[in-house]
């Protein structure tokens, strides 16, 4: 029985906490925080209940083999599953509306023909079709397996895209932002594109068209929402560990891995305390004194990457009011600006126009009666740092444009309000320690491995690195894919390539 310490109580620090728990080793996680689930958090006042962090579960399988490999109650036991449809309603800049049925790509196809015009639903679904290329070039090398000693080879970008031939020249999209000018050639199509890649970080200018995945699963695989709120999936994965003899240790700071005869021999906490362990799981994001030399790097030299990444702005709202019986779960306001916002959120500005995600589930579990409405309002933004999210008067500026925009989909919502709450990247660098409250995005193939995460072997023995910050990236499914890959390494060893 090996002595594992796991540092951080996230979903992919947990999900390798209990699939080594039920591989017979001794677990114990230490959480700077008082509770667990990392950015998936809950806030409560007054009868209303809101996630924090994300508010829908797509690719559900990798939480259902986290469910079923460690216990005898499965995932659908654990928490109640609900598929959203539609999955989302889109409000363009030019006052077009539509809503995408969950998970039917006929379905997808005839609501933009409907709405956008004729042809629209076509060379979407042309676009879903090369995507579904890099899914099948891309899905076990990038998700599936530990990042390999040679990858180099996922620094090509799978993307199939159309050659188009503009005067004496033949070009390719390159980019999200050149998909969707020139094979969408319609700029609803085209924001609508650019909203997948801001929602989880990206920038549609930069991000490689590998990045068609993340639509491509979403539309393949469903939107999900767990009654309750998202939390509720964190509080069924921490009370698997506890089934599963985990050791959990709130407000315990971990400020150093310690390390011996050059490997990893546990932690130092805050005060001095140290907990030898025989491997030690790091599953927030790596940085300066923590790990012993800096060795932060995975085996296979993709570093830990620099600069600032984008965060969240929250804001969430207790609402008189009864939700009407045709609204939408969620519902995007795209920009009226797009290529300013993407200016603004990666350059360290507050945008004059943002895109806002508007959820409003159907569950009564987050409101005090049939009588009232929880609504969040999400919006991607630059940092803390480059914007002082501390300061009030640019977060309240911030949270009325937000409440402004998202007027054209809850109707009469200002009015309505009882209680807002604002959460902005400085509340999430406070809670998480993520630096700038930065959101960790998925990795993808492409840009020569620009957009690759630290590989779930480190150059220090015995530390292993799981979660949003390491292979294959951030987001729910991504981060259990982590904690899994992290599992299998540690039980079957290095040469461990992923479950068949």
């Amino acid at each position: 029985m090996a002595r594992i310490a796991v540092i951080g109580a996230g979903t992919g620090a947990m999900t390798a906490a209990a699939r080594l728990a039920v591989a017979g080793n001794k677990v114990t996680v230490y959480e700077r925080s008082a509770s667990y689930g990392g950015s998936v958090g809950r806030y409560e006042h007054e009868g209303f209940v809101f996630d924090t962090g994300p508010g829908l579960l797509h690719l559900p399988a990798v939480q259902r083999d986290l469910f079923v490999k460690t216990g005898k109650e499965s995932l659908e036991q654990c928490v109640s599953l609900t598929q959203v449809d539609p999955a989302g309603r889109h409000l363009f800049a030019d006052g077009t509306a539509v809503s995408l049925p969950n998970a039917s790509r006929a379905g997808v196809a005839s609501a933009l023909d409907a709405a956008l015009g004729a042809g629209a639903g076509e060379r979407w679904t042309g676009f879903l079709e090369r995507a579904r290329d890099v899914w099948d070039r891309s899905r076990r090398p990038l998700l599936e397996e530990p990042l390999r000693a040679d990858h180099q080879v996922l620094g090509r970008d799978p993307y199939p895209a159309l050659k188009q031939r503009r005067l004496l020249r033949t070009r390719q999209a390159a980019t999200v932002a050149e998909i969707g000018a020139w094979e969408l050639a319609d700029a609803r199509l085209a924001a609508l594109l650019d909203g997948y890649a801001l929602s989880y970080g990206l920038d549609p200018r930069t991000a490689p068209a590998s990045a068609a995945l993340l639509p491509y699963m979403e539309q393949t695989f469903g939107s999900w929402y767990v009654l309750g709120g998202m939390r509720e999936l964190a509080r069924a994965v921490y009370e698997r560990c506890v089934a599963r003899r985990v050791e959990f240790v709130f407000g315990a700071e971990v400020v150093r891995v310690v390390e011996k005869d050059g490997r990893a021999a546990g932690v130092e906490l805050t005060g001095g305390e140290v907990a030898e362990a025989d491997r030690v799981v790091l599953g927030v994001r790596p940085h300066a004194g923590l790990v012993p030399g800096g060795q932060v790097w995975g085996a296979d030299d993709v570093p830990v990457r620099a600069g600032s990444l984008p965060g969240r702005f929250v804001v969430l709202l207790s609402l008189r009011g009864a939700r009407e019986t045709d609204a939408v779960h969620r519902t995007v306001v795209h920009s009226a600006d797009g290529a300013a916002e993407q200016e603004a959120v990666f350059g360290g500005r507050v945008a004059a126009h943002p895109t806002v995600t508007v959820l409003r589930p159907d569950d009564p579990a987050t409101r005090p009666d049939e009588a009232h409405e929880a609504v969040t309002l999400t919006a991607t933004v630059a940092p803390q740092g480059p914007v002082d999210w501390t300061d009030p008067a640019v977060r309240q500026r911030f949270a009325d444009a937000l409440v402004e925009r998202a007027g054209a989909a809850v109707p009469g919502l200002r009015e309505r309000i009882l209680h807002t709450e604002i959460r902005t990247p400085a509340d999430t660098e406070a809670e998480t320690g993520a630096e700038g409250g930065a959101v960790p995005p998925p990795a993808l193939a492409g840009a020569q491995g620009a957009y690759l995460h630290p590989g779930n072997l480190t150059r220090l023995p015995g530390l292993h690195l799981a979660g949003g910050w390491s292979h294959p990236g951030g987001g729910l499914a991504h981060a259990g894919m982590s904690g899994t890959l992290v599992a299998g390494l540690v039980v079957e060893g290095d040469g461990f390539r992923g479950s068949r």
